[in-house]
């Protein structure tokens, strides 16, 4: 497995993203990634269809944690293509944080303008500990995300090095 340097990819970021330009054409970017995921050595699983493409981890090793990378393709004016790539978790795992962070949100938003309002009105302002265990809830729900995304890390470097592999060329993840 190679270091996160030699890959280029940033060590831990929430959905990490890419863009860069190839002379390789659209077609022939997916036509590459199709030819490799249907290889019976493919570290990959997935789709491509016309200007994009999904990758993601085999079945028997997938994992909670497991993440996929969102590939779109665009073609470029000047001929070649824009290739813009997105590390994330699966749908389901990735609609779970948006309710939870929603939810959470909201309860402390909510208890922070009643705790506000009694105290604007001389009463006891005792809600305002609920937004501090709202806020506690929503760092851990965090460190829960920060840690899953740790744990698919190496999977990650999986589809990055397969997507630079098909490409022949490498592709570097902005700081």
């Amino acid at each position: 497995m190679t270091t996160t340097t030699e890959s280029h990819l940033p060590p831990y970021r929430i959905r990490p993203r890419f863009r860069v330009e190839s002379a390789l054409t659209p077609e022939e970017v997916i036509s590459k990634i199709r030819q490799g995921l249907k290889a019976t050595d493919a570290t990959c699983d997935g789709h491509a269809g016309v200007g994009f493409a999904t990758l993601t981890i085999p079945e028997p090793e997938r994992h909670y944690w497991s993440p996929q990378l969102t590939v779109s393709v665009e073609k470029l004016e000047s001929g070649g293509s824009l290739i813009r790539g997105l590390y994330g978790p699966a749908p389901a795992v990735w609609t779970m944080f948006v309710f939870f962070y929603s939810l959470v949100g909201f309860a402390t938003a909510a208890a922070l303008i009643t705790g506000l309002s009694y105290l604007s009105l001389g009463m006891s302002g005792g809600w305002l500990w609920w937004a501090l265990v709202f806020g506690v809830v929503l760092f851990s729900i965090y460190l829960v995300s920060y840690f899953g995304q740790r744990l698919g890390h190496n999977q990650m470097e999986t589809l990055h090095n397969f997507l630079e592999e098909k490409l022949g060329h490498p592709v570097y993840a902005p700081e």
